[in-house]
């Protein structure tokens, strides 16, 4: 249960619903819209174990679980809306050990957020566009817009005031955050006037909050870069390259990618960021014949930091936004014609030695603390092997 939810509609619900939910249930969906958009979200149906609320309980955050405000806990009574102050929102499902109900059904969407100031959080920066029209109808001068660095200067046209604001630069402050590393700055409207002011001074204060936790799939090209959908709460630019060899000078451009079994594979995962200060590595990699179903037929060659398979090592990198690794095409490959690889990869940042980049392999049962990091994760593939029908075999 639970998952990234980036329609800009949908439904949500309790497992089994309209039947009676688990016991020991804890289901975390997080919605995403589209970047200037609110969520806005409504209960249809709540019919749980009510009283204190103690045992079974939804919440609702406004952004990411466990860095943003609460906006309710509940787990009866009338059905409220909430409405989110950014493109985010988390809803969390509880239930104990004990009875079980029917739960809940809510429904949301996403409204506009309005358009006197819009922000993308792109790879290299961020884009803020400020309306020339919202500015004169309070009385201000597009002249008179600053940033905290104010040489760092904006384009000005008829309609608006457009800053790129570069992530390391411009007054730009770096901030971490148990889900996300955020960036910060202001933007500064000047009331005209030095003797006599008659409006008082704006300051507008932008953020794009880079998500700790996101899964990105796509199917591999070689020369592809992995696209990543930008918001308010955006998402780091990963994409992972085949190599023919541990030197890692030549990218392997062509697609079905076709390989011997037990040949050696080197890959290559870059992260897209103008921050200098991260550090990327990778954390979990499973390979899986079909690429929407990473768990029936799942075979883990690096989970949680920790080797599973024999084959895997990782090389020397020459820059913390790189992270080169190797294992062998292996017996798995010899029952299935394609295979696709799944692999999560670490972002930290740099020389923060509490966070799971340094840490190399760890447990899954306790929970990590460190605030330091964000996991982002690539589909890469097909890997088919070469010549004609696959062999039969055991699955390794």
């Amino acid at each position: 249960c639970g998952g990234s939810v980036s329609d800009s509609s949908g439904v949500l619900q309790s497992p089994n619903y309209p039947g009676s939910y688990p016991n020991d249930a804890d289901c975390v969906w997080e919605i995403q819209v589209e970047n200037n958009f609110r969520v806005t979200l409504t209960f249809r149906d709540i019919v749980m174990q009510s009283g204190t609320c103690q045992h079974d309980y939804i919440e609702v955050y406004d952004g990411p679980l466990h860095s943003s405000p609460l906006l309710g806990r509940f787990c009866s009574g009338s059905f409220p809306t909430y409405v989110s102050s950014s493109n985010m929102m988390s809803v969390r499902f509880h239930s104990d050990s004990r009875d079980s109900f029917r739960g809940f059904q809510a429904h949301y969407s996403s409204i506009p957020a309005g358009h006197n100031t819009t922000i993308q959080c792109l790879p290299d920066y961020m884009h803020v566009v400020v309306s020339r029209d919202y500015l004169q109808s309070q009385g201000y001068s597009a002249q008179r817009v600053t940033l905290n660095d104010n040489r760092c200067r904006p384009t000005v046209t008829s309609q608006e005031v457009v800053f790129n604001i570069p992530y390391n630069g411009c007054g730009t402050i770096q901030e971490e955050n148990n889900d996300t590393i955020d960036y910060s700055n202001t933007i500064r409207v000047a009331s005209s006037g030095y003797l006599i002011k008659r409006k008082k001074n704006i300051n507008l204060h932008i953020s794009c909050k880079m998500l700790r936790k996101g899964w990105q799939q796509v199917m591999y090209a070689a020369e592809d870069t992995v696209d990543v959908n930008e918001y308010q709460f955006g998402r780091y630019d990963m994409n992972i390259t085949f190599y023919d060899s541990p030197e890692f000078l030549r990218q392997v451009r062509s697609s079905p990618y076709y390989i011997d079994l037990n040949q050696n594979l080197y890959l290559q995962a870059c992260l897209h960021s103008s921050d200098p200060n991260l550090k990327v590595v990778v954390d979990t990699c499973v390979a899986s014949p079909d690429p929407h179903d990473f768990n029936s037929l799942a075979y883990y060659l690096v989970r949680n930091g920790c080797p599973r398979d024999s084959s895997y090592a990782t090389y020397y990198s020459p820059s913390s936004h790189f992270a080169r690794f190797k294992f062998n095409a292996f017996e798995f490959m010899s029952r299935h014609p394609s295979v696709y690889l799944k692999c999560q990869m670490l972002v930290c940042r740099l020389g923060d030695y509490s966070s799971r980049c340094y840490r190399g392999c760890r447990s899954r049962a306790k929970r990590d603390t460190s605030s330091a990091e964000e996991e982002v994760d690539v589909v890469v593939g097909p890997l088919q092997l070469r010549g004609g029908d696959a062999p039969s075999g055991s699955t390794g």
